[in-house]
Protein backbone atom coordinates (compact mmCIF):
# COMPACT_ATOMS: atom_id res chain seq x y z
CA UNK A 1 0.00 0.00 0.00
CA UNK A 2 1.48 3.17 -1.16
CA UNK A 3 1.61 6.72 1.36
CA UNK A 4 -0.98 7.89 -1.02
CA UNK A 5 -3.32 5.35 0.14
CA UNK A 6 -3.02 5.37 4.10
CA UNK A 7 -4.91 7.39 6.09
CA UNK A 8 -3.13 8.85 9.25
CA UNK A 9 -4.18 10.39 12.98
CA UNK A 10 -2.89 13.17 14.59
CA UNK A 11 -4.22 14.00 17.87
CA UNK A 12 -3.27 17.75 18.92
CA UNK A 13 -3.25 18.95 15.53
CA UNK A 14 -3.85 22.59 15.31
CA UNK A 15 -0.19 24.27 16.76
CA UNK A 16 3.25 23.01 17.82
CA UNK A 17 4.32 19.78 16.83
CA UNK A 18 0.88 18.19 16.07
CA UNK A 19 0.56 20.51 13.34
CA UNK A 20 4.65 20.19 12.24
CA UNK A 21 3.57 16.08 11.65
CA UNK A 22 -0.35 16.46 10.16
CA UNK A 23 1.44 19.07 7.46
CA UNK A 24 4.51 16.55 6.75
CA UNK A 25 2.17 13.58 6.40
CA UNK A 26 0.10 15.36 3.80
CA UNK A 27 3.12 16.88 1.83
CA UNK A 28 4.04 12.86 2.23
CA UNK A 29 1.43 11.81 0.21
CA UNK A 30 -1.19 10.49 3.51
CA UNK A 31 -4.82 11.44 3.88
CA UNK A 32 -4.83 12.92 7.31
CA UNK A 33 -7.38 13.60 10.11
CA UNK A 34 -6.40 16.30 12.04
CA UNK A 35 -7.97 16.12 15.63
CA UNK A 36 -7.98 18.90 18.45
CA UNK A 37 -10.48 20.31 20.79
CA UNK A 38 -10.93 23.78 18.91
CA UNK A 39 -11.49 23.44 15.28
CA UNK A 40 -10.15 27.02 13.97
CA UNK A 41 -6.91 26.04 13.94
CA UNK A 42 -7.36 22.68 12.44
CA UNK A 43 -8.83 24.27 9.72
CA UNK A 44 -6.35 26.97 9.48
CA UNK A 45 -3.98 24.24 9.65
CA UNK A 46 -5.31 22.51 6.01
CA UNK A 47 -5.84 25.86 4.46
CA UNK A 48 -2.78 26.04 5.15
CA UNK A 49 -1.64 22.47 3.64
CA UNK A 50 -3.97 23.17 0.49
CA UNK A 51 -5.19 19.91 0.21
CA UNK A 52 -8.36 18.59 0.32
CA UNK A 53 -7.41 15.00 1.40
CA UNK A 54 -7.18 16.18 5.33
CA UNK A 55 -10.20 15.80 7.89
CA UNK A 56 -10.94 18.35 10.89
CA UNK A 57 -12.46 17.16 13.70
CA UNK A 58 -12.98 18.84 16.84
CA UNK A 59 -12.20 16.22 19.37
CA UNK A 60 -11.78 16.06 23.50
CA UNK A 61 -9.57 12.93 24.06
CA UNK A 62 -10.11 12.86 27.39
CA UNK A 63 -14.23 12.39 26.84
CA UNK A 64 -14.87 8.46 26.01
CA UNK A 65 -17.95 10.11 24.01
CA UNK A 66 -15.87 12.28 21.84
CA UNK A 67 -13.01 9.65 21.16
CA UNK A 68 -15.60 7.50 20.01
CA UNK A 69 -17.17 10.07 17.48
CA UNK A 70 -13.67 10.83 16.14
CA UNK A 71 -13.31 6.98 15.13
CA UNK A 72 -17.12 6.52 13.62
CA UNK A 73 -15.88 10.13 11.61
CA UNK A 74 -12.69 8.32 10.23
CA UNK A 75 -14.43 5.19 9.61
CA UNK A 76 -17.07 7.30 7.56
CA UNK A 77 -14.89 9.00 5.84
CA UNK A 78 -11.87 6.23 4.92
CA UNK A 79 -13.00 3.47 6.11
CA UNK A 80 -9.59 2.31 7.72
CA UNK A 81 -6.41 4.10 9.58
CA UNK A 82 -2.74 3.38 9.03
CA UNK A 83 -1.25 5.48 11.44
CA UNK A 84 -1.82 7.39 14.84
CA UNK A 85 0.46 9.93 15.96
CA UNK A 86 -0.91 9.65 19.63
CA UNK A 87 0.59 13.53 20.46
CA UNK A 88 -2.45 15.48 22.14
CA UNK A 89 -1.42 16.88 25.33
CA UNK A 90 -0.78 19.52 28.07
CA UNK A 91 1.21 20.55 31.30
CA UNK A 92 0.50 21.89 34.06
CA UNK A 93 0.73 25.48 35.71
CA UNK A 94 4.46 26.13 37.26
CA UNK A 95 4.20 25.20 40.70
CA UNK A 96 6.39 24.23 43.62
CA UNK A 97 4.98 20.18 43.92
CA UNK A 98 3.83 20.69 47.04
CA UNK A 99 1.17 23.47 45.94
CA UNK A 100 -0.53 21.57 42.99
CA UNK A 101 -4.06 20.95 43.25
CA UNK A 102 -6.21 17.72 42.77
CA UNK A 103 -7.82 19.51 39.81
CA UNK A 104 -4.42 20.41 38.54
CA UNK A 105 -2.91 17.02 38.46
CA UNK A 106 -6.16 15.25 37.20
CA UNK A 107 -6.49 17.55 34.06
CA UNK A 108 -2.57 16.54 33.26
CA UNK A 109 -3.64 12.97 33.73
CA UNK A 110 -6.85 12.94 32.06
CA UNK A 111 -5.86 14.25 28.54
CA UNK A 112 -1.98 13.20 28.46
CA UNK A 113 -2.61 9.40 29.80
CA UNK A 114 -6.24 8.38 29.76
CA UNK A 115 -6.95 10.49 26.12
CA UNK A 116 -3.44 8.46 24.78
CA UNK A 117 -5.36 5.47 25.87
CA UNK A 118 -8.89 6.07 24.26
CA UNK A 119 -7.26 7.50 21.23
CA UNK A 120 -4.71 3.78 20.72
CA UNK A 121 -7.80 2.14 21.97
CA UNK A 122 -10.07 3.14 19.53
CA UNK A 123 -7.09 2.79 16.71
CA UNK A 124 -6.56 -0.34 17.99
CA UNK A 125 -10.22 -1.51 17.27
CA UNK A 126 -9.94 -0.39 14.36
CA UNK A 127 -6.44 -1.63 12.62
CA UNK A 128 -7.88 -5.24 14.24
CA UNK A 129 -10.74 -5.04 12.41
CA UNK A 130 -9.42 -3.81 8.59
CA UNK A 131 -8.35 -5.38 5.66
CA UNK A 132 -6.15 -5.81 5.19
CA UNK A 133 -5.38 -5.84 9.02
CA UNK A 134 -3.01 -3.89 10.91
CA UNK A 135 -1.25 -0.14 11.27
CA UNK A 136 0.74 1.92 13.53
CA UNK A 137 0.74 3.61 16.92
CA UNK A 138 2.97 6.07 17.59
CA UNK A 139 2.83 7.70 20.97
CA UNK A 140 4.43 11.73 22.23
CA UNK A 141 6.59 10.37 25.38
CA UNK A 142 8.88 13.26 25.04
CA UNK A 143 12.42 13.71 27.32
CA UNK A 144 9.74 13.97 30.48
CA UNK A 145 9.50 10.01 29.84
CA UNK A 146 13.27 10.02 31.06
CA UNK A 147 13.69 12.56 33.67
CA UNK A 148 11.62 15.74 34.79
CA UNK A 149 12.25 18.88 34.96
CA UNK A 150 11.67 20.52 38.65
CA UNK A 151 8.25 20.79 39.62
CA UNK A 152 6.80 19.02 36.83
CA UNK A 153 5.25 16.34 38.80
CA UNK A 154 1.89 15.53 36.54
CA UNK A 155 3.48 15.72 33.23
CA UNK A 156 6.10 13.73 33.81
CA UNK A 157 4.02 11.28 35.81
CA UNK A 158 2.03 10.87 32.79
CA UNK A 159 5.03 10.88 30.30
CA UNK A 160 6.62 7.68 32.55
CA UNK A 161 3.21 6.29 32.07
CA UNK A 162 3.10 6.50 28.21
CA UNK A 163 6.06 4.14 27.72
CA UNK A 164 4.60 1.55 30.16
CA UNK A 165 1.64 2.35 27.37
CA UNK A 166 3.54 2.14 24.42
CA UNK A 167 5.45 -1.22 25.61
CA UNK A 168 2.07 -3.09 26.38
CA UNK A 169 0.31 -1.80 23.11
CA UNK A 170 3.56 -3.16 20.69
CA UNK A 171 3.16 -6.94 22.90
CA UNK A 172 -0.78 -7.45 22.78
CA UNK A 173 -1.07 -5.91 19.04
CA UNK A 174 1.77 -8.36 18.24
CA UNK A 175 -1.65 -11.04 17.15
CA UNK A 176 -2.68 -8.01 14.75
CA UNK A 177 -0.36 -7.04 13.13
CA UNK A 178 -0.39 -3.62 14.76
CA UNK A 179 2.92 -1.69 15.75
CA UNK A 180 3.42 0.33 18.50
CA UNK A 181 6.45 2.63 19.15
CA UNK A 182 7.55 6.36 20.95
CA UNK A 183 8.81 9.21 19.87
CA UNK A 184 11.07 10.93 23.09
CA UNK A 185 11.04 14.87 22.00
CA UNK A 186 13.17 17.51 23.53
CA UNK A 187 13.24 21.11 22.96
CA UNK A 188 11.29 21.30 19.86
CA UNK A 189 10.48 25.15 18.99
CA UNK A 190 6.56 25.57 19.12
CA UNK A 191 4.30 28.43 20.57
CA UNK A 192 4.42 26.24 23.92
CA UNK A 193 8.25 26.07 23.97
CA UNK A 194 9.21 29.54 22.97
CA UNK A 195 9.43 30.24 26.52
CA UNK A 196 13.11 27.71 26.98
CA UNK A 197 14.88 30.19 24.52
CA UNK A 198 14.43 32.81 27.25
CA UNK A 199 15.31 30.88 30.16
CA UNK A 200 14.12 27.73 32.30
CA UNK A 201 14.43 26.35 35.76
CA UNK A 202 17.16 23.82 36.12
CA UNK A 203 18.03 21.37 38.32
CA UNK A 204 20.65 23.38 40.11
CA UNK A 205 17.83 26.34 40.73
CA UNK A 206 19.80 28.33 38.21
CA UNK A 207 17.85 30.36 34.75
CA UNK A 208 19.36 29.14 32.09
CA UNK A 209 18.61 29.61 28.24
CA UNK A 210 18.35 26.15 26.61
CA UNK A 211 19.11 25.06 22.73
CA UNK A 212 16.20 24.65 20.44
CA UNK A 213 15.40 22.77 17.53
CA UNK A 214 13.12 22.99 14.50
CA UNK A 215 9.79 21.13 15.23
CA UNK A 216 9.61 20.18 11.59
CA UNK A 217 12.65 18.07 12.38
CA UNK A 218 10.43 15.94 14.53
CA UNK A 219 7.79 15.79 12.01
CA UNK A 220 10.37 14.34 9.15
CA UNK A 221 11.00 11.97 12.43
CA UNK A 222 7.24 10.61 12.97
CA UNK A 223 6.98 10.48 8.56
CA UNK A 224 10.12 8.14 8.68
CA UNK A 225 8.33 5.88 11.68
CA UNK A 226 4.70 5.96 9.88
CA UNK A 227 6.36 4.97 6.52
CA UNK A 228 8.22 1.74 7.84
CA UNK A 229 6.83 -1.78 6.67
CA UNK A 230 4.76 -3.53 9.79
CA UNK A 231 7.36 -5.64 9.80
CA UNK A 232 9.78 -2.97 11.34
CA UNK A 233 8.92 -1.07 14.09
CA UNK A 234 11.41 2.42 15.97
CA UNK A 235 9.93 1.05 19.56
CA UNK A 236 11.63 4.20 21.25
CA UNK A 237 13.35 7.30 19.27
CA UNK A 238 14.95 9.92 21.19
CA UNK A 239 14.99 13.68 19.04
CA UNK A 240 16.17 16.48 20.82
CA UNK A 241 18.29 19.65 20.25
CA UNK A 242 21.93 18.59 20.75
CA UNK A 243 22.89 20.54 23.21
CA UNK A 244 20.15 21.02 25.36
CA UNK A 245 20.47 19.63 29.45
CA UNK A 246 19.59 15.70 29.06
CA UNK A 247 22.82 13.90 29.12
CA UNK A 248 25.37 14.26 31.43
CA UNK A 249 25.30 16.29 34.29
CA UNK A 250 23.11 19.24 32.42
Amino acid sequence: MTSSKKVALVTGAGTGIGKAVALALLAAGYRVVLAGRRMEPLSAAIQEAGTDSALAVATDVSRPESVDALFAAIQEKFGRLDVLFNNAGVNSPRANFEDLSYDQWQNVVNINLTGSFLCAQGAFRLMKNQLPQGGRIINNGSISAHAPRPNSAPYTSTKHAITGLTKTISLDGRKYNIACGQIDIGNALTELSARMATGVPQASGEIAIEPMMDAREVADAVVHMAALPLSTNIQFMTIMATKMPFVGRG
